[in-house]
């Protein structure tokens, strides 16, 4: 049961005691305390019990380790109950509610995985001739259909690993397709407000990168990009919806323009859950666009992979797509891996085998579970929760842009300004209502940014959950309760940790603290 302020009600029938949380075990209930696993092993202990190998004729060549490998001696018991302890430390979109705008947290459907995990999917090699496993092809070259549609787009690439690797490969096949041209172009235009992958990629490609301010209304100038555009121009990199949470209501002029000079439209696809069955972007007049899985087709994202960025391409790209890629004729379903024929032009290979497999098995479980009509109603959806986000805070955080959002609801820190809280501190706080905080500081045009996107997966009790909790956090920031905050997280299992100090000086490895040579000394004093 929630309450007027959308938070969740405690039946109770006395005050409850003010008791301290400390405890002999560290321990807190069921948030578990668990030492380092290199300080839980004894020397001898096992966790399976096997006979000695026999003894065989070493082929190392005197290069035999000399002493122990260094690993903790464990039980099974033990090594299960510290990854579980572990575990239960992570917040996760399983647990709750996943406010992190930018980098889309959708919730991962079951039946996903339990496809991914078929026999005949789930056991796959990649190096498998193409005659035992033209089910996986078919179902490649299946998903490829369905982007294609999607997006109103001729041809797509499959093989980027994730969503900055689809830029790499979009704007390699712009260098390319001017290459082949005889052109030796050397700018890209991109937006002051642009994921910072976009003037990463383009400067990783060769070219100057050409930042474009942005307007009042959180769009790109169109007068200063008309200005530096220009014979030099190799294309613009643009997201849209922008990172602003606004659609860019001039992107076809755009796109005319950058084409009128003879340069390429790369759109940035990581905010297509927006707009997903209501704008094809090949309407619009792209190029090439990559679109993370994770974030528009539910596949899991986190811990550096799996990902998948699939980037479909125009006509005037196709040819320069990387291999391998799905082709289907009368002999049933084959991969083009060499530059020649139809893969004459390809700029090459950007990744081993053939993609992500387990991503594309997820993504098109997930279309086909939702249908066109379904695809369409979750950027209806999501647009609609940012939006009631947005105005259920409004009274409370300054969005620095008005009207309507899409996908996701930005603000500023305006509203905190005086009381000594920042928009860390303010997160902090989150962690303690139980809840992931937004994405923070960025767009870096927008002073203390809070980035709030809550997916089209998230019920309006959740949302007014939310809500409720940041609008109390926001009266207690505007009461002076500033101690409050500058002490959060109180309930986390670590408190405020110096993020800039462990960036700067990460410590990589343990080191036993009865080490006596010299090497491991000094890595102690560093520690």
């Amino acid at each position: 049961m929630l309450n007027n302020k959308g938070r969740p009600t405690q039946p109770t029938t006395q005050s409850e005691p003010d008791v301290s949380i400390d405890t002999f075990t560290g321990n807190k209930g069921l948030e578990l305390e668990s030492p380092l696993i290199f300080e839980q092993g004894v020397p001898g202990r096992v966790g399976v019990d096997m006979a000695d190998p026999e003894p065989v004729k070493s082929r190392l060549g005197g290069l035999e380790r000399k002493g122990p490998i260094g690993l903790p001696d464990l039980s099974e018991p033990q090594v299960l109950r510290h990854f579980v302890r572990l575990s239960r430390q992570n917040y996760a979109i399983d647990a709750g509610f996943y406010p992190l705008g930018s980098c889309t947290m959708k919730h991962n459907p079951r039946i996903n995985e339990k496809v991914a995990r078929l026999a005949g999917l789930g056991d796959l090699h990649p190096m498998q001739p193409t005659s035992t496993v033209q089910g996986a092809l078919e179902l490649i070259n299946s998903l490829a259909h369905w982007l294609k549609t999607i997006t109103g787009m001729p041809a797509v690439a499959m093989s980027p690993a994730a969503g900055a690797h689809g830029e790499l490969c979009g704007v390699m096949a712009i260098r390319a397709a001017h290459e082949a041209k005889g052109e030796s172009r050397t700018r890209i235009l991109v937006p002051e407000s642009a994921h910072g992958t976009n003037p990463a990629t383009a400067a990783l490609c060769g070219y100057k990168v050409d930042s474009v301010p942005a307007r009042k209304d959180g769009r790109m100038d169109m007068d200063a990009f008309a200005e530096k555009l220009g014979p030099d121009v190799a294309g613009v990199m643009l997201t849209n919806p922008n990172t602003c949470g606004l659609f860019e209501t001039d992107v076809k002029k755009i796109a005319d323009m950058v084409h009128e000079v003879g340069g390429y439209f790369y759109c940035d696809g990581a905010n297509l859950n927006a707009i997903l069955g209501r704008v094809r972007p090949g309407d619009l007049g792209v190029d090439a666009m990559h679109i993370n899985l994770h974030k528009t087709f539910s596949t899991p994202h986190g811990g550096g992979g799996p990902g998948a960025g699939p980037v479909v391409l125009s006509d005037a790209l196709a040819p320069f797509a990387p291999i391998p890629f799905v082709t289907h004729g009368e002999n049933g379903f084959d991969l083009v891996e060499q530059k020649s024929g139809a893969a004459a032009q390809s700029f090459g290979r950007m990744k081993g085998y053939h993609g992500q497999m387990g991503m594309f098995i997820r993504a098109l479980a997930y279309m086909q579970s939702h249908g066109a009509d379904g695809l369409r109603q979750i950027a209806e959806d999501a647009v609609l929760n940012a939006n009631y986000i947005r105005v259920g805070l409004q009274d409370k955080l300054n969005s620095p842009f008005s009207g309507i959002c899409m996908h996701e609801a930005l603000f500023d820190d305006s509203t905190l300004k005086g009381t000594g809280v920042t928009t860390l501190d303010l997160a902090k706080a989150m962690i303690d209502e139980g809840y992931h905080p937004m994405t923070m500081y960025f767009p870096l045009v927008v002073h203390g940014a809070m980035l709030i996107e809550p997916t089209e997966s998230e019920s309006r009790q959740t949302l007014d959950q939310f809500i409720g909790a940041m609008r109390h956090l926001l009266d207690k920031a505007t009461a002076g309760e500033t101690e409050y905050f500058l002490s959060a997280p109180l309930f986390a299992p670590r408190r405020r940790l110096d993020e800039t100090g462990a960036a700067r000086n990460p410590v990589l490895r343990w080191v036993s603290p009865e080490a006596t040579d010299n090497e491991d000394a000094s890595l102690s004093a560093a520690s």
